[in-house]
């Protein structure tokens, strides 16, 4: 009988050894906008530009306060009936009530897709030629920022973009929720192996990517938590917009989210302390986990500015004992993402 080690090394080694990895992504949250003046509403709340989105090409975006923190990271895709907001599961609901408000402001729909359809994600180096397989060459080949939409022989209608949670190579798949069962088949099939959550998590980590209520919040600025590649400095106007282009170009922000690389099998907890070598406190840490790729223990934390170069000697605070390592660049992993 597979113990649950066992299983969990299977599934790490399906993404990080060649081959992909089948994750289910269904817990977030897709929320459809439509109506000739969504481009105008959305634009006035999330930090990218939404006037550069073509038809079928997503874009990362992030919906701020107005004091330039963090509600929530969320992907939009522009498809044919409108406007796919991908948002993580946490703040689906915040996502939801944000948008709603504008529905009686103009031609502006919003509807919430959640229950009616499921996203699953194909993550390795594999993955394009299992979406070959599946779906065809045209779709295995779609570039990181295109949107393309493809059928299963059962006529289930699949929205497909290239996109990474591991720093592996991969693919998000959007389809509803009657086709789901069997575009899972057929990926099992063509070799993706199951991956579970706890797999995932450490995969995450090691991609450096940061998750809602665990490594941001609202507490964070948009400019702490690393998510640049979302954010337009050359839009009009937004919510939060002044403090975030204040900080980009005048300064910058006192802590940022950062990887720590330790010693072994560290056991730590969340919100444990980061010093420096000269005994000062500098930040804390948000997410950690064993990187069995590395071997060695793997955290995200916030890191005071002066002490984020990569190598700096740092040491963590963990059941009463000095727990000595460095910060790392992000990601830890150089994944097929980054070396195809």
């Amino acid at each position: 009988m597979e113990t649950a080690q066992t299983l969990g090394d299977r599934e790490y080694s399906a993404v990080r050894e060649g081959g992909a990895g089948l994750i289910d992504l269904s817990s977030r949250g897709r929320i459809l906008v439509s109506g000739a003046d969504a481009v105008m509403f959305l634009n006035g709340l999330i930090t990218n530009d939404m006037k550069t989105l073509a038809m079928n090409s997503w874009m990362p975006a992030v919906f701020p306060n107005v004091q330039g923190r963090l509600l929530a990271a969320t992907r939009i895709i522009h498809r044919a009936d409108g406007f796919l907001i991908d948002t993580e599961a946490a703040t689906h609901e915040t996502v939801l009530k944000l948008l709603e408000r504008f529905t009686l402001a103009g031609d502006f729909q919003v509807t919430d897709l959640t229950s009616e359809t499921v996203t699953l994600s194909l993550q390795g180096r594999t993955s394009a030629e299992i979406i070959g397989e599946v779906f065809g060459a045209a779709s295995a080949g779609i570039e990181r920022d295109r949107v393309v939409t493809a059928q299963l022989a059962s006529g289930a209608e699949t929205t497909i973009i290239r996109a990474t949670h591991t720093s592996e190579d991969g693919f998000d798949l959007f389809v509803n929720t009657p086709g789901a069962e069997s575009l899972r088949d057929l990926l099992t099939q063509a070799g993706a192996k199951s991956i579970g959550e706890d797999t995932f998590e450490t995969l995450r980590l090691e991609a450096g990517i940061a998750r809602y209520g665990v490594d941001m919040d609202e507490s964070n600025v948009v400019t702490k938590t690393n998510l640049d590649d979302a954010v337009s400095f050359t839009k009009g106007c937004y919510v939060g917009q002044e403090i975030i282009a204040r900080i980009k170009y005048r300064g910058h922000v006192a802590k940022k989210l950062t990887g720590l690389i330790l010693a072994g099998e560290a056991g730590l907890e969340r919100g444990v302390k980061i010093f420096s070598v000269e005994d000062q406190e500098i930040g804390r840490v948000t997410s950690f986990t064993f990187s069995p790729k590395l071997t060695r223990t793997i955290a995200l934390g916030y890191v005071k500015y002066d002490y984020l170069a990569p190598g700096t000697k740092v040491r963590v605070l963990a059941n009463d004992r000095h727990i000595v390592g460095e910060v790392a660049e992000l990601p830890f992993i150089r994944g097929s993402w980054l070396t195809v």
